[in-house]
């Protein structure tokens, strides 16, 4: 069910009807909540409802027993059964096909016959996040972060959770699961911030990101498109995720503020970074933090010596990739953002000040409505920036070229797409429809920008919600308007459901 669609409009106000009613009644509420999110993601396929339930089942008894047992050896055994368990399913569906296919082509370069059963396997949609965020929660068990809970409705409504079920924010269960045990104050500020999540994040998916896609689509899908066009369309396509990835987010937050919850900030003006690592405090924030949390500190952080730390970073950011999908460009995307987190390592290690789990993106600690467009930094480099605004301009573009040719790895389709692209970017050829790939490019990318510089120069992500009564007014129906021109009866999937 996507949230771009009339039957997610038609579910999601039903159940307000009954969630309105029951929300008082704490049981009642929940066991609602599991139901409509088990028929959420049904909708999609009711096959794999039994992998949500397992995961979910599985975590949950894998939590109650790391509670009980006392011996470290029987605890630790536990939850390398649970994540055995979790990633054999995971890497199943998501990589068999995969490392079934790269494995016959390496054979046959070296002249081994050999024959390999691909499956063609469908990939259960949201199963990197749903089983990620279920992990976690065994973890945060096993490491005496949080305590088992007992009430399994509880936690079925944790792992399925309907706004962020399927991509994220992938939510740790220190901060959503104790949300589930009292009675939720739902105030008109809330009421307010979540109606405008939803309508901002419908019109960066319905309005920006679906009329870029075509954008991207003419280069990308080009036989041989010049350098100019290389660049124009992948500054379509940093616009196109962002707002695609970004909406499904806001739509999430917002949807989950009208129900009373609150939900991480997942974005926070990414492409306001001036350096990688500043980059990835703001792009994706409850993936990176989940990579910091679990796969990066686990390896040893930088306790271990420089070059353990560098081989760290790579290892995180390459799995990174390779969670985002079964090929080789996703890999290639994360080792290009490990070699770049690793050099930024190098360049600042003279500032001292570094923890053991900072050489790796720290999650931001913002206000709830209010977040810092630096990302928070307030000495060192940060202040060097803020101090020097050629150096700090410098620096933000030097991150930028480096991050959107990491979203040229990203979109190619393949590694002799790659080549091909990235040898085009020393061409220059401009076809006939230049000016008006220019003149689209521009009317669906302005107002983002204009939002975001809006954001970043009021310190606050929910700037709009400032304006009087009636401006806030105009603005919702301006974007309400706009939503509905551009609904398309043919829905465009999010692009990180395929992850």
């Amino acid at each position: 069910m996507l949230f771009n669609s009339g039957v997610f409009l038609k579910f999601f106000a039903a159940f307000l009807l009954l969630y309105f009613l029951l929300r008082h009644h704490l049981q009642a509420r929940n066991v609602l909540i599991v139901v409509a999110s088990y028929l959420f993601y049904g909708w999609w396929d009711y096959r794999f409802l039994s992998l949500l339930a397992f995961s979910s089942l599985l975590d949950y008894g894998v939590g109650l027993g790391l509670q009980r047992l006392q011996d470290p050896n029987r605890r630790k055994l536990l939850l390398g059964f649970s994540m055995l368990i979790n990633l054999s399913i995971l890497g199943f569906f998501k990589y068999y096909d995969f490392f079934a296919q790269s494995l016959a082509a390496l054979m046959t370069e070296l002249h081994i016959p050999v024959r390999l059963q691909t499956l063609n396997l469908i990939l259960p949609v949201g199963i990197s996040f749903y089983t990620f965020q279920s992990m976690s929660y065994a973890i945060d068990v096993y490491r005496g972060q949080v305590k088992a809970t007992r009430n399994l409705v509880n936690f079925l409504a944790f792992v399925s959770f309907f706004p962020q079920l399927v991509a994220g924010p992938i939510e740790r269960a220190r901060h959503l699961l104790p949300q589930f045990e009292p009675t939720l104050k739902i105030t008109r500020p809330m009421l307010e911030e979540g109606l405008w999540l939803c309508l901002w994040g419908m019109f960066q998916k319905v309005v920006l990101a679906d009329n870029l896609a075509p954008l991207v689509e003419m280069v990308y899908g080009h036989s041989n498109p010049g350098g100019p066009m290389v660049i124009l369309g992948t500054i379509a396509f940093a616009f196109q995720i962002y707002c695609d990835f970004a909406g499904y987010s806001d739509i999430a937050r917002g949807s989950a503020k009208l129900l009373g919850f609150d939900i991480m900030v997942n974005f926070n003006l990414p492409y306001a970074a001036v350096n990688l690592r500043d980059f990835w405090r703001r792009w994706h924030v409850s993936f990176s933090t989940w990579l910091r949390d679990y796969l990066y500190i686990s390896l040893g952080g930088n306790r271990l010596g420089a070059l353990r730390t560098h081989f760290n970073i790579f290892v995180t950011m390459l799995l990174g990739g390779l969670w985002h999908g079964a090929a080789w460009n996703f890999v290639l995307w994360g080792l290009w953002h490990g070699a770049g987190l690793s050099v930024h390592r190098l360049w600042t290690k003279r500032d001292k000040t570094l923890r053991h789990d900072e050489s790796f993106p720290l999650p931001l600690t913002p206000r709830p409505s209010s977040l810092s467009p630096t990302g928070g930094e307030g000495q060192g480099e940060g202040a060097v920036l803020r101090t020097n605004s050629a150096f700090r301009f410098l620096a933000w573009l030097a991150t930028m070229l480096f991050v959107l040719y990491g979203w040229l790895l990203f979109r190619a389709g393949s590694f002799a797409h790659i080549v091909s692209l990235t040898r085009a970017l020393g061409t220059f050829s401009l076809p006939v429809w230049t000016q008006s790939y220019c003149l689209n490019l521009a009317v669906f990318t302005l107002p983002l920008a204009a939002m975001q510089i809006w954001q970043a120069k009021t310190n606050n992500l929910l700037a709009p919600l400032t304006l009087p009564r009636w401006a806030q007014a105009l603005l919702q129906g301006v974007l309400l308007i706009a939503i509905v021109l551009f609904w398309e009866k043919e829905k465009v999937p999010f692009i990180y459901f395929q992850f």
